[in-house]
């Protein structure tokens, strides 16, 4: 019998190396940790996690993708947020707290890294809700981003809402519907708020039920219309969990991604 996908969520990582604080909140903070092997300094790759931006999921899930990453040469902050559920989480907190961490975190890696943190904007990966926040990042502080990988995001929040994901997430993020909070949909949703300036790739499983594909092509097809460089990577046989597990056959094309970001820098 094939392995869960599922597995990846819980299993161990190691400890990060150290935790920095980018707010007074307890959930302000990201987990810093060395990359494996020794070299230049190279762009901090900061990890913002999924779950649907609902409490029940925090950064612990993405170690493994973590420490792939430092695998990879990285150094690597895996931040956390306040999410819905609790005070402070939801509109527009979880959104505000995610653009707070990105453009702190540079100089806030490089004080507890020394010599490992390379000058300059971070890369973002984020995978499902965490993707559509690295999107949201890029698109309304794009000074502060040196590029995307976006892993099944929810990239296009109206369709996200129409299709019910994960029971009513999306309206629970931003406080109703489009129809109701159009201005919040405006502002937050990847598909009117086009990172036109940061190189974006995305990486999109066909066979994903918790975000369907169709919500990345939605949204590429809304970025090329804007002019963005941005790169739509389907792989047909991964769905949703494979993109954020090293041991996956996905891996090789989210390390290929990452790769084409650190080439345009």
């Amino acid at each position: 019998m094939a392995a869960d996908p599922r597995d990846v969520l819980t299993r161990p990582a190691p400890a990060p190396d150290v935790t920095v604080a980018y707010g007074d909140h307890p959930d302000q903070i990201a987990d810093l940790r060395r990359p494996e092997r020794t070299g230049p300094p190279r762009p901090l790759v900061v990890v913002v996690h999924g779950g649907f931006w609902r409490i029940g999921y925090d950064r612990t899930h993405t170690g493994p993708l973590a420490v792939g990453l430092t695998g990879l040469g990285h150094p690597v902050a895996q931040v956390e947020y306040r999410r819905t559920g609790q005070p402070g989480g939801g509109w527009p907190g979880t959104l505000t707290d995610v653009r707070d961490a990105v453009a702190a975190l540079p100089a806030l890696a490089a004080r507890a890294l020394p010599d490992l943190v390379a000058p300059g904007p971070p890369l973002l990966i984020g995978h499902s809700a965490g993707g559509h926040l690295a999107l949201h990042v890029a698109a309304v502080a794009p000074e502060t981003v040196g590029g995307v990988v976006a892993l099944a995001p929810v990239a296009d929040l109206v369709e996200a809402y129409r299709r019910d994901l994960d029971d009513g997430a999306v309206a629970a993020l931003l406080g109703g519907g489009p129809a109701e909070l159009p201005d919040r949909y405006a502002a937050a949703d990847p598909t009117t708020t086009v990172p036109v300036r940061t190189p974006t790739v995305i990486v999109h499983g066909r066979r994903d039920r918790q975000v369907p594909v169709e919500l990345s092509r939605s949204f590429v097809t809304a970025a090329r219309a804007a002019g963005a460089a941005v790169t739509l990577v389907e792989l047909p046989e991964c769905e949703h969990f494979g993109l954020i597990d090293p041991l996956s056959s996905a891996w090789p094309h989210v390390a290929r991604a990452l790769g084409s970001l650190q080439q345009d820098q």
